[in-house]
Formats: C-alpha cells, structure tokens, sequence
C-alpha cells in the first residue's frame, strides 16, 4: 500500500487537534460547564475563542481546509493551548509548511557518511560515536558504538535504526532501565522532525512500520509530542559490562543532509570508564565500506 499523501494543512490540523485535546478547561482558565463532556480536552469553540478567531474560522483549521494562518494567529493558538518553547516552533514550523505545501514528497536523503567524518568516529574510541540520519538510522558508527545496543548487529545494516530498535528489538528493554521515558523522547524528537516532512519516504516507512507492529509507538505518535530535551546521561543494563551510566552528546554535522553524531563518555578511572573501555575492547573492529556500511552483512 502506498503511504499515505498529505495535503498542505493536514499535519498542522493533526498538530491543533492532538494539543487541544490534551489541554484541560481547568488549565485554559474556564470553568466547565454542568455535564459530561463528549471530547476530552478543550471544545473547538472554546480555542477559537480564547484564541480570538471565528469558531468557522478555526474548525477549517482543524479540518486542514485553511493553510495560511498569520504570525499572530499562531502565537494566540499557541497561548491557548500552552505550547512550550519546543511547541510553539514547531507549530511555526507546520503553518510556514502548509503556507507553502508542494504536492511532490522530496527525495529522501543520501546515507553516504564523508570518509574524514567515520575517521572522527575510530579517533574516539573508546568512546561509543555513531552517526544517524534524521529519521535515526544508523549510517556509521565505531566499534562500542555499535556494540552498546546489544543486539543491534542481529539485524542487517538497512534495518539498523534507533527507534526501530527501541520499540522492536527484543533486548531494548532490558538494555535501559528508563525505557518509558526514553521512548516518549524518542517519539517527540521524531515527530517533529516528520511534522515537517511527512510526504518524505525514510519517514512514512519507518513511522508506517511501527505504528503497525508497536502499540506502544502508535500510542505515543498520537499524542503528538514534540521537541523536548535529552538527559544528559543515560544508564544501560548491558549484557556483556554491566551496567553504566554515560554522558551523552548529540551535535548536527555541517553540510550533511540532517546527519546527526552521537557520543558517550564517562569519567576515567571510575567504573563506568572501565565498562565502557572494556565494551570497547571485545566489540568486533567495524568493517565499513566507502559508503560507510559494514560489509559484513
């Protein structure tokens, strides 16, 4: 089946109807009214309303019939439906997209890692380094980066991706003992960097794939959270070290098309060092490719 098209209003109308439905009349400053309310959250009319617009005017919002919201509309829709920081930019985001939707998805990105870019990677050993795509697959990585999700090499190297194993792989969820949380930031992180591509194919594949085989993801893609910050540490459970908690850093590569690398380290001398060292040394040298695949598998 063929991913589903979308028109330039439908991912900001999905936006405005998941947010208004977790806000609470409570939180908006209204006294609800006797009865039991059909719609959980805020009633359309009460957004158009405490936004300042014609209830018409902002169920063709909600309908993805009207794409050109103004600057002031969008910050009000914001402040009605308390958006953070995170929130309101990628509500901005939505309305310049519809404001300007091409029916024709774009390509998707190219994998290919630069050559100096996986030099980078093996000069930090033993620090796990990896670097993603935007829609988190694993496109290079060096030897205890690749061997900190355990399990992760049991599936072939196109398959390899972060969210993909967080919700599929069967060792995820023993690997992290903050499993809850780390996938509801995983999610929020990739809806909105989809929120702005949607028609893009390495999105709709991966987020069609998993809210087919993960109800938990299905769950979590619904509410539609967005942005968010990541714990700067994180704790694995591993099967071969122990446990460890790790610093992590994420940065945005320059000139590549939304590549991101992603490191760990830990003190030295303290046993957090001595397991990822150790990780390190007994993890399979990465045998990569010049387009950055390992040609093992």
């Amino acid at each position: 089946m063929a991913p589903e098209q979308h028109t330039g209003g439908d991912e900001l109308a999905r936006f405005l109807r998941a947010r208004r439905t977790q806000t609470s009349p409570e939180s908006a400053g209204l006294t609800p009214g006797p009865g039991i309310r059909r719609t959980p959250g805020l009633r359309r009319e009460e957004v158009a309303t405490l936004a300042g617009v014609s209830i018409d005017y902002y169920t063709r919002l909600e309908r993805g019939k009207e794409t050109r919201p103004s600057p002031g509309v969008v910050d009000a829709l914001a402040r009605t439906l308390q958006l953070d920081d995170d929130e309101h930019h990628h509500l901005r985001e939505l309305a310049a997209r519809a404001a300007r939707y091409a029916p024709e998805p774009p390509p998707p990105p190219s994998r290919t890692v630069r050559p100096h870019l996986k030099l980078i990677l093996e000069t930090m050993r033993p620090n796990p380094a990896y670097i993603i795509s935007r829609s988190m697959d694993l496109l290079a990585w060096n030897p205890a980066g690749l061997a900190l999700y355990a399990g992760l090499t049991d599936w072939p190297v196109t398959q390899r991706n972060l969210a993909r194993y967080l919700f599929l792989h069967p060792t995820a969820r023993e690997l992290f003992p903050d499993w809850e949380n780390l996938v509801r930031s995983c999610v929020a992180r990739l809806r909105a960097a989809a929120g702005t591509n949607p028609d893009a194919p390495d999105f709709t594949n991966l987020v069609g794939e998993l809210t087919l085989k993960s109800p938990d993801f299905a769950r979590l893609w619904e509410r539609y959270d967005v942005g968010g910050s990541k714990k700067p540490q994180k704790t694995f459970h591993h099967p071969k070290v122990g446990f460890l908690t790790l610093s992590s850093q994420s940065m945005h590569l320059d000139g590549t098309p939304g590549q991101r690398l992603s490191t760990y380290t830990a003190e030295p001398g303290t046993p957090d060092y001595d397991a990822m060292l150790l990780l390190d040394l007994t993890a399979e040298p990465a045998d990569l490719s010049p387009n950055g695949h390992d040609t093992r598998t």
